[in-house]
């Protein structure tokens, strides 16, 4: 097609010419570790990759996926699972199912009782079903209202309201000299993952621990409840796991090892993970009169809540009997595995994954996710009828057990480790999905390809590219002037760094396969997370109702696996990786000089009386006391090595840009095999055989989740929580371990540079 004509299909498609004359400037340049000639021929395979996936395809897969509740051992779990495979070979994937045996404990009994501090009340602890969703009503299917992993218990005491239940939040209580040894805690969803808070509570004796949705962070402060509108009703309630992630993830009874039918599993007496603590989730319409029994001090501002009542701290009068039992049992769980096998280089893998399990029927999570795999697969298969075939193996996993603590993603990745470690170029995971703008978390030698990608998929609603409806979000969402500024400048839109949560952590945690979080959000207003009501009814009225979005996360995740899987050479950029450490290096500096001034004033204002001076007489306080003052920490050796990737970083981009001139032809005259498996190993170099200290399982040095945040990641993880926990032996321990994983990636890189010099 000549470029007039190609102008007019542009514009009768609805795409703006400033649009189409940035996508013709593009399309001259090479993609990165592209030839120009390769280039050229892969923007033509992409370009009929993003045009497959169908909104109507995508509505329909995720009506058949929700009908019914498809939690870990249910019967439409493996239904799903064997449907999914049957799809995929449709699709003209090869594809099988692995069979996992994983501890998977379900609820046999439940209660939560108000036995004193005012009239007796006993919790609900179950979600009607409501007039017009049509799947809330299925009762004998669902998982009642749980937190998976709880321990059995039988406990009676007064009650303390905890706020979020995090360890800030035991400082205040510190403060106001109130303990909660002996006591029942209720906490509130929000600010940290919900397996750490009755590990917190445990650790300062408490002897059980609720969890309940305040309808201020979840219900109807955000607007209309359902079914009128998208907030968590009063009975809603958030089911999930409280496995302790600390030590490892997956399977409680195999850590470290894949939970096949022979696997040596631990007696369920010696799991590390299991929390210590009876614990149970609860609706705010259960929570209100256990809130109004409690007196003693009001709760701080930053404490209240939005239900209609004082909120107090106790302990009691208010006491609480909790009750939880369940059935410890082994279950089997179905991960979907199919292949397209790599025509040069089947031995590398390019890998994308979303989890199938949900705690009800699960829409939004993960099925809004999944049913963008399933077209992104049949997009593939569209492409192999035509002639195409990747350089490289792609693998598509549809995960079981995620849910539980991504049990089915970890199992699979326990077992094939050795593997992954050999050939894994890269996994990419979704997981939730709904209207708005891109997110993306991961490796950030991947920091430059998802930017890229991002340029050539269009946003449905503004029709700007994903990439710059995400450059206008973030300059949005910027807390400084310096901070937008860097937006507009940077080449690169920086991401997120991965923690838990999902099916990428196995893989960049423990295996050391660089990975990427992928998704869209930000425009939905919801509070229906592990409830009965994340079903098809309400992702269909409150969410991306017409998949426009379901479709553009297609688009997003096939155009970056298949850039993935046909490069000449890997498009691993390490200019960004060297940036982003360098910011993480000087912010541990900033942290510990920050943390030196604190104590500093601190012991100043106590030696003042300023604490004593200004407390309330009538109110219990209970001063702090004298800290010694943090030492100075010597970063040297975390700066020299940030300093050396970014020198080696500078060599290989040097010799790339070398290598591309005049149309690429040098890179597409010689075997880039060598190069590409050193590229490969990139992430491995950052991670150590022993892991982060007292978790082994965390074998990644520069990324990792917080022990006491469980999702969110911490940036050079075992330096920042030494710091934190004041352990400056440690600390000093962990600023080696980690300038030593930096010089050894400076020294793959630099000698994936000379491999690049050698090719010319």
């Amino acid at each position: 097609m000549n470029r007039s004509a190609m102008l007019v299909s542009i514009l009768l498609a609805g795409v703006s010419v400033a649009a189409f004359e940035a996508r013709t400037i593009a399309d001259e340049t090479p993609l990165a570790g592209y030839s120009a000639e390769s280039s050229r021929a892969q923007r033509e395979w992409e370009a009929k990759l993003r045009a497959i996936p169908s909104q109507e395809n995508l509505r329909n897969y995720m009506q058949r996926l929700t009908a019914r509740p498809h939690h870990v051992g249910s019967p439409y779990d493996k239904d799903n699972a064997e449907w999914l495979n049957t799809k995929f070979k449709e699709f003209g994937l090869d594809s099988h199912i692995e069979v996992f045996s994983v501890l998977f404990p379900t609820p046999k009994e439940r209660l939560v009782e108000l036995v004193a501090g005012g009239p007796h009340f006993v919790a609900k602890l179950q979600e009607p079903a409501l007039p017009g969703d049509p799947t809330s009503n299925q009762q004998s299917e669902q998982l009642p209202t749980y937190n998976a992993y709880s321990p059995d218990g039988d406990v009676t005491g007064p009650l303390v309201y905890v706020n979020y239940g995090v360890p800030e939040d035991y400082e205040t209580l510190e403060r106001l000299g109130i303990s909660v040894k002996g006591a029942i805690v209720i906490a509130r969803y929000g600010h940290a993952w919900r397996g750490i808070k009755p590990k917190v509570a445990a650790e300062h004796g408490a002897i059980g621990c609720l969890i309940y949705s305040d309808p201020r962070d979840d219900g109807y402060s955000g607007g209309e409840t359902f079914p009128a509108g998208a907030w968590r009703p009063a009975d809603g309630v958030q089911r999930g796991s409280v496995q302790d992630s600390t030590e490892f993830m997956g399977d409680p009874l195999t850590p470290g090892i894949g939970a096949t039918a022979n696997a040596k599993r631990l007696p369920i007496k010696d799991a590390p993970t299991l929390v210590k603590i009876p614990v149970l989730p609860i609706s705010y319409g259960d929570a209100q009169p256990l809130l109004a029994s409690i007196t003693g001090p009001t709760a701080p501002k930053a404490w209240v809540g939005g239900l209609p009542l004082t909120y107090r701290i106790g302990p009691g009068p208010g006491r609480v009997h909790l009750k939880v039992f369940a059935n410890w049992d082994l279950k089997p769980i179905y991960d979907v595995i199919a292949k397209i096998p790599g025509s040069q280089f089947p031995d590398e893998w390019v890998i994308r994954g979303n989890h199938h399990d949900a705690w009800v029927n699960g829409a939004e999570d993960p099925i809004s996710g999944q049913v963008a795999i399933m077209e992104e697969a049949r997009a593939f298969g569209e492409l192999l009828k035509a002639g195409w075939k990747p350089k490289r193996t792609i693998i598509y996993c549809a995960w079981d057990a995620e849910e539980p603590g991504l049990l089915g993603s970890t199992e699979w990745v326990e077992t094939h480790a050795d593997e992954l470690r050999k050939n894994a170029v890269a996994y990419i995971n979704s997981d939730t999905n709904s209207r708005g703008s891109l997110g993306v978390e991961g490796s950030h030698t991947l920091e430059h390809l998802v930017n890229d990608v991002a340029r050539d998929v269009q946003d449905p609603e503004t029709k700007l590219s994903v990439w710059k409806r995400w450059e206008l979000n973030s300059i949005k969402d910027a807390k400084s002037s310096e901070e937008r500024q860097e937006i507009r400048q940077r080449k690169d839109l920086r991401i997120g760094i991965l923690g838990g949560g999902s099916d990428h952590a196995p893989f960049i945690n423990f295996a050391g396969v660089a990975s990427l979080g992928i998704g869209f959000g930000g425009e939905d207003g919801g509070g229906i997370y592990h409830s009965i009501y994340d079903d098809f009814y309400w992702y269909t009225h409150f969410s991306d109702t017409d998949f426009a979005y379901g479709k553009a996360l297609a688009q997003v995740g096939s155009t970056a696996i298949i850039r993935l899987a046909d490069a000449d050479l890997l498009p691993f950029e390490f200019g960004d990786f060297a940036d982003t450490v360098h910011t993480y290096v000087d912010g541990l500096k900033k942290f510990a000089t920050q943390s030196r001034s604190d104590v500093r004033e601190k012991n100043l204002e106590i030696s003042e009386g300023v604490f004593t001076a200004n407390a309330d007489p009538r109110k219990t306080y209970v001063a702090p006391k004298a800290e010694e003052v943090p030492p100075h920490l010597n970063f040297a050796s975390l700066e020299n090595s940030a300093d050396a990737v970014s020198e080696s970083a500078k060599q290989y981009q040097k010799a790339l840009a070398h290598a591309s001139e005049n149309g690429g032809t040098a890179l597409a005259a010689v075997s880039l095999a060598e190069i590409n498996q050193m590229l490969l190993q990139s992430e491995r170099k950052l991670t150590t055989p022993e892991g982060l200290p007292g978790r082994f399982w965390y074998k990644h040095q520069i990324y990792a989740p917080g022990v006491y945040t469980g999702y969110a990641a911490k940036a050079i993880p075992a330096v920042r929580e030494a710091i934190e926990q004041k352990q400056w032996k440690q600390a000093e321990e962990a600023i080696a371990r980690a300038a030593s994983v930096l010089n050894e990636e400076a020294k793959l890189i630099s000698a994936a540079a000379e491999k690049l010099n050698a090719v010319h």
